[in-house]
């Protein structure tokens, strides 16, 4: 698995906790990055995934809101919230990852962490941001 996928994932895992555990996704990350924490510290890219999902957390949840038919945000299942507000946030926000290579990333885990509908319903979501992306930004 490449850097920048372990990254994800561990972004994924944090973001997940925190949502699940009902916790500050910031203070998670401050509390791993702390060194009291027995596992492996969150990398570069993974703490850039989660300080960009947290800094534009309100406005992610309404990208997902808007775009996400038939579906509230709540109503989702948890690991596909995450995977969303990562996929968000790299498409939208992050001029370094291009479109294609986000949504497939964040499908790729839909795949292997959630239900069957999943990937096909992040796939279609990620990919109606990228198309709407110009009059976003």
């Amino acid at each position: 698995m490449a850097a920048r996928s372990k990254a994800r994932k561990r972004a994924l895992d944090l973001l997940f906790e925190a949502d699940q555990r009902g916790l500050n996704a910031q203070n998670l990350l401050a509390e791993r990055l702390s060194g009291k924490f027995e596992g492996p510290s969150p990398n570069e890219y993974t703490i850039e995934i989660v300080e960009g999902v947290v800094g534009r957390w309100g406005e992610i949840n309404d990208l997902l809101s808007t775009y996400s038919q038939g579906w509230t945000i709540e109503r989702m299942p948890g690991v596909d919230r995450a995977i969303l507000r990562i996929g968000a946030w790299e498409v939208v926000w992050n001029d370094a990852v291009p479109d294609a290579v986000a949504i497939s990333e964040a499908v790729a885990l839909a795949k292997s962490l959630s239900t069957d509908d999943s990937p096909s319903f992040v796939n279609g979501l990620l990919a109606r941001l990228s198309e709407v992306k110009p009059t976003l930004v």
